[in-house]
């Protein structure tokens, strides 16, 4: 199931202009200094995610740790 949400979400980002293979809270994240409105976006998704410290650096994080991609892929080197 936590793949079938990671999917939605990056389909929802994509739908709105976001790259192909990044979560909307990544790309809130990486967004954040940007605008009022994407600092705004932030803040309201890290108050959805209470419970969690920075929930979209955390997300940004796991972007680039690749953390959603199977174990094979995560493993394998380059060749």
């Amino acid at each position: 199931m936590k793949q079938v949400a990671i999917a939605l979400d990056q389909l929802v980002n994509t739908l709105f202009g976001g790259w192909a293979d990044e979560t909307i809270s990544a790309r809130l994240y990486r967004n954040k200094q940007n605008s009022w409105y994407w600092s705004a976006w932030y803040k309201t998704v890290n108050k959805l995610f209470f419970w969690q410290t920075d929930h979209c650096l955390e997300a940004y994080k796991s972007e680039l740790a690749r953390t959603q991609y199977p174990k094979f892929y995560r493993e394998m080197k380059n060749g």
